[in-house]
């Protein structure tokens, strides 16, 4: 039976404690939350329920967690409250795909036990074996990821499961833990394999200690220290769920550059648009340590880093392992929360969802090299009838698109302006009832933000109206937008995915009208694209 018990922390402790599963709640699921839950006649359906991007049916999910690819699925596992819709009981919940578009919810597949909650982690293929869990002709998936000590006991350690059945059901190895420092803080295991030292290595985070472990290991079971990396300048939170991967840049694949990802929990500073969030070095791997290539930033970047994501809802993001070479992209997924208020999300009966999976590459960008993310090409399927608008000229003005059939709760939409003589261009979206959402060009600072102070519900915590601003240089006297727009999200990707802000929003259902503006002069939108996007439910 599993152990039930209740936190009470403070804020700086809960992060301590929670790293990046998180701050910690009330663990068991209130009477209302379950009378919403029982009562919901139209399941997926509910207000704010996303409609393409993957929420469990019931309860609290934070980061995504061992993703691969695996026999011809895509598998998502994430962290998991079976009992209730806040943090706790920290499991794996489990969900397969085999497009990376339309999810089916799996049974809890590492559920915490009376010793160990089931902390985040990642998922391989053991190819060859090394492992010994199964056979070359039945390789295993083996789960690798922080055990959590349960109270009153503290620490973290490493630790492995394995399955022989695509997923869908695992052994916890009987020998756990596999790597344990003795350490209270010491979480979040990405494991890959090194091809050119043919070897297992692992990237796992000293939390309170700003820094990056790197291990080795022959069969997965039994790892070597190799080296630390640290960069002070970017202490600004608790480190967390980093990841490793190479880039070709520009496209090309036989230029490649490392990426480090570290996903920082609320501290004094956070991320930059407040709270937690992700930021990444460029670099070189020589299979034992990392080293940034300080000259590949660009003009933009305020330190020895660059962020992931402007907005405020894009965290602990983790890339698929084990992705067919013949696909040969990097594709990735981040929870879409933020810790400063992820447990007083308006929702019910579920709390969280998963941002719409993304592809990554290294671009020459404003002098330097940014890991651009551009939403994956499948995501087309979901399209129904195009609209289009062109040639639209705006003189400080803002115009409805109702005419030309542009509305709507779930929609994909691509906007290219030539600004003009404007000062400032761009896009409301989910307007109605006094409520939107400003997604707004500054041409004169260069600088792109998403304003949600009035995008619907916001007063359900003082740290989410906001708007949140990234630079992004004008290239060739263009504005051009990506924008994907749920019930209760908006991602906006900019010059081609070097610049992107992702944030949570809670308007009225009734909310779906787009406009397009002008402010300071006039600009033209040259061309505007949108679809109506169908649910994945």
């Amino acid at each position: 039976m599993n152990k039930l018990f209740t936190l009470s922390l403070t804020s700086a402790q809960a992060l301590a404690f929670a790293g990046c599963t998180g701050t910690s709640g009330d663990t068991q699921k209130s009477s209302a939350q379950a009378s919403a839950s029982s009562q919901a006649n139209a399941p997926y359906a509910e207000r704010y329920r996303p409609q393409f991007h993957f929420t469990p049916r019931e309860n609290w999910m934070n980061d995504p967690n061992g993703l691969v690819y695996h026999n011809g699925e895509y598998h998502l596992f994430y962290q998991y409250n079976p009992h209730g819709n806040k943090w706790g009981h920290m499991s794996w919940g489990h969900a397969i795909s085999k497009d990376l578009v339309h999810w089916e919810e799996l049974d809890v597949a590492l559920p915490e036990d009376q010793n160990y909650m089931i902390f985040s982690g990642s998922a391989v293929v053991d190819h060859y074996n090394t492992s010994g869990f199964g056979t070359k002709d039945n390789p295993p998936m083996v789960a690798i990821y922080t055990g959590h000590k349960q109270q009153p006991a503290k620490g973290q350690n490493q630790q492995l499961a394995y399955s022989l059945d695509d997923g869908r059901s695992w052994t916890k190895y009987q020998d756990n833990p596999v790597l344990d420092e003795n350490m209270e803080n010491f979480r979040d295991p990405k494991v890959f394999w090194h091809e050119p030292t043919e070897r297992w290595i692992m990237v796992v985070a000293l939390s309170t200690d700003y820094k990056i472990a790197f291990y080795s290991s022959p069969n997965l079971k039994d790892w070597t220290f190799l080296s630390h990396f640290e960069s002070p300048a970017s202490e600004l939170g608790i480190w967390e769920c980093p990841d490793l991967y190479a880039l070709p840049v520009d496209g090309d694949e036989n230029k490649t550059k490392w990426v480090l990802e570290i996903d920082l929990g609320a501290g004094e500073e956070g991320s930059v648009a407040g709270g937690s969030g992700g930021l990444y070095f460029v670099g070189e791997f020589d299979g034992k340590r990392f080293t940034a290539d300080e000259s590949t930033l660009p003009e933009h970047a305020e330190g020895p880093h660059q962020w992931v994501d402007y907005g405020k809802d894009f965290y602990a993001a983790v890339s698929w392992s084990d992705i067919p070479e013949e696909d040969g992209r990097r594709i990735w997924v981040g929870w879409m929360n933020n810790w400063q208020y992820a447990q007083e999300l308006p929702t019910t009966p579920w709390r969280s969802s998963q941002s719409i999976p993304r592809s990554l590459e290294l671009a020459s960008y404003n002098g330097g090299l940014t890991m651009t993310q551009e939403p994956v090409k499948e995501l087309q399927m979901l399209r129904k009838d195009q609209r289009e608008v062109s040639n639209l000229t705006l003189t400080n003005e803002t115009r409805s698109l109702e005419d030309w059939g542009v509305h709507g709760k779930a929609l994909e939409m691509t906007v290219r302006f030539e600004p003009g003589t404007a000062d400032t261009v761009g896009l409301n979206v989910r307007t109605g009832n006094s409520e939107k959402t400003v997604i707004r060009y500054n041409v004169n600072d260069q600088t792109l933000a998403l304003d949600r102070t009035q995008s619907g519900e916001v007063d359900f915590h003082p740290e989410f109206p906001g708007v949140h601003v990234a630079p992004m240089p004008l290239e060739g006297g263009k504005v051009e937008l990506h924008l994907f727009i749920d019930w209760s999200s908006v991602e906006v990707f900019g010059n081609d995915g070097a610049v992107v802000i992702s944030d949570k929003i809670f308007p009225e259902p009734s909310s779906q009208g787009v406009e397009v503006f002008a402010e300071g002069g006039t600009a033209t939108v040259e061309q505007l694209n949108a679809w109506p996007l169908k649910s994945i439910w």
